[in-house]
């Protein structure tokens, strides 16, 4: 939804996953390309300017923050901070403003009734970064839902943007690449 939310802006947008294991529950990795330019790249990310992390219990399985560029945000699903999560070592390194837990299952819970964060997430990163705009992210979940789902998906990523409203977003940079 982060492409297709880019793509509606007018952007060039490019996104595709990437499976480690073939075995269900093994760990996903996603990649966004963002660009004002036609992107021609066609392989993984390997230097994000983001990470948005879906599932907190994966933050020690695996090293989601190799390659991340020092400037980087990271927007995690939790409640907790990243001191709690045992990741205050990882943000000292980096700007304290581009990085953000969002309890995006509880808030999906509380719309949806089922913890799906995918769209709360995006409604937190466009707040935070402003790589996209929560328009372009209502249009983006009003394209892959309709009806009552897509209702209540614009209403849990307008929870998620609203609670980042008082933050002050540093400008992104560009070209933009999130890997969730």
């Amino acid at each position: 939804m982060l492409s297709i939310a880019a793509f509606r802006q007018g952007r060039f947008a490019q996104a595709f996953p990437s499976f480690g294991s073939e075995r269900t529950g093994a760990p996903v990795v996603a990649f966004c390309r963002i660009d004002d330019q036609p992107i021609r790249l066609r392989e993984p990310v390997m230097a994000p300017d983001a990470l948005i992390v879906q599932d907190a219990h994966l933050l020690h399985q695996i090293d989601i923050f190799q390659g991340l560029k020092p400037d980087g945000y990271v927007l995690i699903n939790s409640r907790r901070s990243f001191d709690e999560l045992g990741l205050g070592a990882v943000a000292a390194l980096l700007h304290p403003d581009r990085l953000a837990t969002l309890p995006a299952s509880e808030i999906a819970i509380q719309h949806l009734g089922r913890p799906l964060p995918n769209a709360v997430l995006l409604g937190g990163f466009a707040a935070m970064t402003g790589i996209v705009s929560l328009e372009a992210v209502i249009q983006a979940i009003e394209t892959k839902f309709k009806g009552e789902v897509a209702r209540r998906n614009v209403a849990a990523a307008s929870e998620a943007y609203a609670l980042f409203a008082g933050r002050i977003a540093l400008p992104a940079p560009a070209p933009s690449e999130a890997r969730p």
